[in-house]
């Protein structure tokens, strides 16, 4: 562990930016058959662009068996829950490529700290073998 309590066996990753929790987030839009359907708005929509755009080091790498999920939630106040966000990160992974699918997540180690002037995420993956989950 280094001095931030990350592993040093993973490979971490930075994504600049307040993360957006999905709670709050959803908007109700006409499905054209009378009824209605629920989008992510446009929040969410652009965290998940801002963060395929940073992410560097995990795009594309299709990880396609079980792993879990470290993650430091530099939140810029305390306001914000934790678990909120895991879900939009999770999605963002599988929009990056990072995943193939958020279902194979069988863990998650996750730490929230307060960082006003620099709210991001600092994440990496523990990729598992089938037989360990």
């Amino acid at each position: 562990m280094n001095n931030e309590g990350q592993r040093t066996d993973l490979i971490w990753e930075t994504i600049q930016g307040q993360p957006i929790g999905k709670a709050n987030n959803y908007q109700a839009v006409p499905d054209g058959q009378g009824g209605k359907r629920i989008i992510k708005n446009e929040k969410i929509r652009a965290y998940e662009r801002s963060f395929n755009d940073q992410c560097k080091i995990y795009r594309g790498k299709g990880i396609n068996r079980p792993f879990r999920l470290h993650i430091i939630v530099y939140e810029s106040s305390n306001a914000y829950d934790l678990d909120n966000c895991l879900k939009t990160v999770l999605d963002c992974l599988q929009y990056a490529g990072a995943i193939t699918n958020d279902n194979l997540c069988v863990g998650i180690k996750a730490t929230k700290k307060i960082d006003r002037r620099n709210p991001r995420i600092v994440y990496g993956l523990e990729e598992l073998e089938p037989t360990l989950f």
